[in-house]
């Protein structure tokens, strides 16, 4: 894909300055794109097969009857609509000639996502996929420290995310969503590749009770660093919390969501900006400038015909295919190798000390997997 995309944009919107973005869906991410994109000046339609009304009536924007009525109206289209469908509507915005923002994961599975990344390409056509996470203040920030070699060489990193199951029985559905893995934990499997380098394996643990489902991802890199990767359903209600913990050479950079709130703010019964309309803890809290408008922003930049976005529709691909190890080892119960795009390794290629490393990193996870669920009320 090159820096400066091939793709024409035509119409009156765009002479006048305004970019056309073409917004698919009204669930609860598209709560998030749309205010964000109209604070960017855009110019947006919404179609989705319900809630589009609603949505702009909320927000501002313009409802549209038919994906075919978006399509021949915008430059840019973006998915924000359940994961099994990314792939499908990728590709006929592609035979739209449209470029394309959708959220994470950019397909349901790694083959899905390499044909849809393979046609744009071919077809000179922008594609990005919507890993905000890597647009949180907090985050961004440990990564440029990280690059800099403000802690030397990354040895361990340890990320956790939990917060509400999420209502919408597809995401329960793990043949639709991909579970827990690919849904919320891909966010800290993206982040753990983007800061220590590409995974040669990962082993997974999960443990569900009483509607709070855990997973414990532990990532082997090539370059030798391990990645620990907590995810968390849990009740109705929950607050969101993330944390990291990245271990160097040379010091150790942490945050808590928790401990150190970006806002401290009380107003009753009143439930506080970026936890959902219904305060459940469904996205943690934004109130500065939000990170979808950062996210977004870069992308309009790029689709503009500036710099190339910190992710890339390739990146996308790679936190699937880790995301896929992480299920296979969850049905097999040993760690399983990351596809890398070429041969997978296999185990007769497995040295013996990495076979030992292997055994000692399960045990390890193993034991930090059941001491974290009991926390948050799950059992084995």
């Amino acid at each position: 894909m090159t820096d400066r995309p091939r793709h024409r944009t035509n119409g009156p919107a765009t002479e006048r300055g305004r970019y056309r973005i073409g917004l698919i869906g009204a669930g609860g991410i598209a709560h998030e794109h749309l205010p964000a994109w109209l604070s960017l000046g855009a110019d947006v339609t919404v179609f989705s097969e319900a809630g589009a009304a609603a949505l702009v009536a909320r927000f501002g924007g313009r409802a549209v009857d038919s994906l075919e009525e978006l399509l021949t109206g915008c430059d840019a289209v973006d998915i924000a609509t359940p994961t099994p469908s990314h792939a499908g509507l990728a590709m006929a915005a592609l035979a739209a000639g449209r470029p394309v923002v959708c959220e994470k994961p950019l397909a349901r599975t790694a083959a899905e996502a390499q044909r849809v990344i393979e046609a744009f390409e071919a077809a000179g056509l922008p594609l990005y996929p919507g890993h905000v996470v890597r647009y949180f203040g907090e985050y961004a920030a440990m990564h440029a420290a990280v690059a800099a070699g403000a802690i030397g060489v990354v040895a361990v990193q340890r990320f956790t995310r939990t917060g509400s199951a999420p209502a919408a029985g597809w995401f329960h559905d793990d043949a639709l969503s991909g579970g827990l893995v690919l849904d919320q934990s891909l966010h800290d499997l993206d982040f753990a590749r983007w800061n220590a380098g590409e995974i040669a394996t990962a082993y997974a643990l999960e443990a569900a009770a009483g509607g709070v489902r855990s997973v414990q991802v532990v990532l082997s890199h090539v370059g030798g660093a391990l990645s620990y990767v907590h995810g968390t359903w849990a009740r109705p209600g929950t607050t969101f919390r993330t944390t990291f913990d990245i271990a160097g050479t040379g010091g150790v950079l942490s945050h808590d969501s928790a401990q150190h709130p970006p806002l401290s703010t009380d107003l009753g019964t009143r439930p506080p900006a970026g936890t959902g309309a219904d305060g459940q803890g469904l996205l943690p809290a934004m109130p500065y400038e939000s990170p979808f408008a950062t996210e977004l922003g870069e992308f309009l930049a790029a689709l503009r015909g500036g710099p190339p976005p910190r992710v890339t529709a390739r990146d996308g691909l790679a936190a699937i295919r880790i995301a896929e190890a992480a299920q296979r080892s969850l049905a097999t119960g040993r760690a399983e190798p990351v596809d890398a795009g070429g041969p997978q390794p296999t185990a007769q290629t497995e040295t013996r000390a990495q076979t030992e490393t292997r055994a000692q990193t399960e045990t390890r996870a193993q034991t930090e997997t059941t001491a974290q669920t009991e926390t948050t009320g799950a059992a084995r």
